[in-house]
């Protein structure tokens, strides 16, 4: 759920982040409220009031619960950080949620084998995912080091990340996505970028001051054989260089 309104679809209930009364009973704060022609109703003058509270986090258990009982709504709370509404749990009959229970239990065995079968099969995705990208690195970057283009198709890759070797770009192995990712790991270790960051520089200028100096080491990694060079430039003594390089900036 990603809009910055309450879903139309259904019966939604509100988690709100004040305290707020029933608008009918005037009972409260109300952990949940559902809004009514506008206008803040509790879940027992909502008709509401016999439900009880799953949290998310169980996907079986939530569908089955959903699916058992004849009246259900999904609990939302507002996340003010992304601006949008987020899913919490659902609202189930009590009754559907312990035949949902015994339907999870039956089956907890079976459930969890095709769990580890699927975490299984997601790492060899993975893995193969991380050779190919490494792979484009080191096309595009033939002097880049094979372990740093490895380490960096790593991170960039990482599942659940939303870093850029998870985006559709990453995922075809576009030379934006992968120049990007480039960019970003030799922004933070052959640069003072974190330093100066540290220090209170704004981003957009602390970008601005090191972009020679990773156009110049990704000038490097475009030539074959530049790996042992940028190698030892990146090094323990490289990690003091870019101290006193970030110091002498910010000073």
């Amino acid at each position: 759920m990603t809009s910055t309104s309450l879903p139309r679809a259904g019966l939604v209930v509100v988690q709100p982040l004040r305290r707020k009364y029933c608008a009918r009973c005037r009972r409260g704060p109300q952990a949940l409220l559902v809004l009514e022609d506008g206008a803040p109703r509790c879940p027992d003058c909502a008709d509401l009031g016999h439900l009880v509270f799953l949290p998310r986090g169980d996907t079986a258990l939530t569908r089955r619960a959903r699916e058992e009982s004849t009246l259900w709504a999904v609990v939302v709370r507002f996340n003010r950080r992304k601006g949008r509404y987020e899913r919490q749990g659902l609202l189930v009959e009590e009754g559907a949620l312990t035949r949902a229970e015994r339907r999870c239990l039956a089956d907890a065995e079976a459930r969890r084998r095709r769990r580890a079968r699927d975490a299984r099969r997601r790492a060899a995705q993975d893995a193969r995912f991380v050779e190919a990208f490494a792979a484009e690195i080191r096309r595009l970057y033939p002097g880049c080091p094979a372990e740093r283009a490895l380490a960096v198709a790593a991170h960039a890759a990482e599942r659940g990340s939303g870093r850029v070797g998870r985006s559709a770009a990453g995922r075809a192995l576009s030379e934006s996505a992968v120049t990007s990712a480039v960019t970003a790991s030799v922004r933070h270790r052959e640069t003072p970028y974190d330093h100066l960051l540290m220090a209170g520089v704004p981003r957009p200028e602390a970008r601005r001051r090191i972009a020679p100096a990773v156009e110049s080491v990704l000038r490097s990694w475009r030539e074959p054989g530049a790996g042992t060079r940028a190698d030892a430039n990146s090094g323990p003594g490289a990690g003091a260089g870019a101290g006193t390089r970030a110091e002498a900036e910010v000073g």
